[in-house]
């Protein structure tokens, strides 16, 4: 049990830190340190809650002005795969969890890297902004991965750097709370896993604070290679992990 807690709270750190500087991937760099030891849906759980208080405390201590009509597709969007992604949820595997994982990790993360050397995408207008949002909006609902494919397509977008903080942060926020609203009244949420809860609440709330400080002073541009290079390791490790078990079941 206390190697539980020791787990939660190294893997809140760590993604609070990042998501205080970045906006987004609390979800994302909280899964690489959780999908070793803890059952995905508690996992899920644990990083849908600890992304959401991330958010909450971010948009209090780092706010950037920006045209609300750049973000309603992404939030009209995402509301339609929330619901999706809150119920795929309880019928993952935890190989196959590992494997989807990995791969996320090792396909987003360097083209991540790539993005800024890519072309200006311009097509789709809101209707393919809508269309990022709820592949967004499903991945909030699986384990508050709501920024991962929206932060993607804001880059290769070529939106600004504040501009892109803005309406991740706005959407991650929108995202998470309702995901976490439907985990809650669907029952998924036990009173085993209230404690848990709160230890992420107390390991984020610090971390968080750190990196939205950061954010304005150091650049940007060089943590997340850094980050993403992490991610990016994770995720090689869990597919070397996943593979092998999914293929000695057949």
């Amino acid at each position: 049990m206390q190697a539980l807690y020791v787990y939660v709270v190294a893997g809140a750190v760590l993604a609070g830190f990042v998501q205080g500087l970045s906006g987004f991937a609390f979800g994302l760099v909280a899964m690489s340190v959780w999908a070793w030891t803890l059952e995905p849906q508690l996992a899920a759980v644990l990083a849908l809650f600890g992304a959401l208080t991330g958010q909450v405390i971010a948009a209090v201590t780092v706010r950037r002005s920006f045209d609300k009509s750049v973000l309603w597709p992404f939030v009209l969007g995402g509301l339609v795969g929330v619901p999706f992604g809150v119920w795929l949820l309880p019928h993952l595997d935890l190989v196959v969890f590992k494997l989807c994982l990995g791969v996320l990790l090792v396909l987003w993360c360097p083209a991540m890297l790539m993005s800024q050397h890519l072309p200006k995408v311009e097509f789709g207008g809101r209707a393919a902004d809508a269309v990022a949002g709820a592949i967004g909006g499903a991945m909030a609902g699986i384990g508050g991965f709501s920024g991962t494919i929206p932060t993607l397509w804001c880059t290769l977008r070529g939106f600004q750097r504040d501009t892109q903080r803005a309406v991740i942060q706005n959407f991650n926020l929108s995202m998470l709370l309702v995901a976490f609203g439907i985990h809650v009244f669907s029952g998924n949420i036990g009173r085993a896993v209230v404690p848990l809860l709160g230890v992420v609440a107390l390991a984020v709330a610090v971390p968080v604070l750190l990196g939205a400080r950061l954010y304005i002073g150091i650049s940007e541009g060089a943590f997340r290679k850094v980050v993403l290079g992490l991610l990016t390791a994770s995720g090689v490790a869990l597919l070397a992990s996943a593979v092998p078990a999914l293929l000695a079941r057949g």
